[in-house]
């Protein structure tokens, strides 16, 4: 279900669903999941509201059963939802008759994300929002860890040398990238495990910093 990619300077994942009751759930729990995956401190909670709502307004607006997408991107400092569909339609929280249905949902979108809209695309619209996170230091520290590990992991050749699925969790790949990275230090002369303690001794430092 979920694509996972990554840029320069961003990390995304596309999650096509029908829009179905009881996919609006599954697409809520996929979401959460992908956040939990990359290690975003924040926002996550915000997201699954967000998410909830784009989704259903395709159940109730575009038709049931319809496909449609779930875009995530991790922007530095923000996140972007994006729900992509078939219909040229765009929404409105203005119109009376509108209000009702789906004006409710637009305005708490409107009222957690920093900015939102919806554009024509050329199989139909999307409906974007996107979502503020905190700038500090370890955030990026964070960002960065999870584009290097969503690169390690997609690596076809590391995965069959390693006889695992390219489905392993980030948590596996992140053993077997500091494995690895050891395997490094020790072919240019360095000890290991002073390299560990280092490392552990700037966590620490920064932890207790925070």
């Amino acid at each position: 279900m979920s694509v996972p990619e990554t840029t320069d300077c961003r990390l995304r994942c596309v999650l096509p669903f029908e829009a179905l009751p009881g996919e609006v759930t599954l697409l809520r729990r996929a979401a959460a999941k992908q956040l939990s995956r990359w290690g975003m401190p924040v926002a996550v909670d915000e997201a699954e509201v967000i998410v909830t709502e784009l989704a259903t307004n395709v159940v109730k607006h575009v038709g049931e059963g319809t496909s449609a997408t779930l875009v995530l991107e991790w922007r530095r400092d923000r996140l972007r939802l994006e729900v992509h569909d078939r219909s040229p339609a765009l929404p409105s929280p203005r119109g009376a008759d509108c209000y009702e249905e789906c004006g409710r949902g637009l305005h708490l979108i409107a009222g957690l994300a920093i900015d939102w809209g919806a554009v024509l695309t050329a199989a139909g619209k999307a409906v974007w929002c996107e979502v503020p996170l905190t700038v500090e230091a370890g955030c990026r520290r964070i960002e960065r860890a999870a584009e290097v590990l969503e690169r390690y992991q997609c690596d076809e050749s590391g995965a069959s040398r390693h006889g695992r699925s390219r489905d392993a969790g980030l948590d596996e790949s992140a053993v077997e990238l500091i494995a690895d990275l050891l395997h490094w230090t020790a072919v240019r002369g360095h000890d290991p495990d002073d390299i560990l303690d280092r490392a552990l001794m700037h966590y620490e430092a920064e932890a207790e910093a925070a």
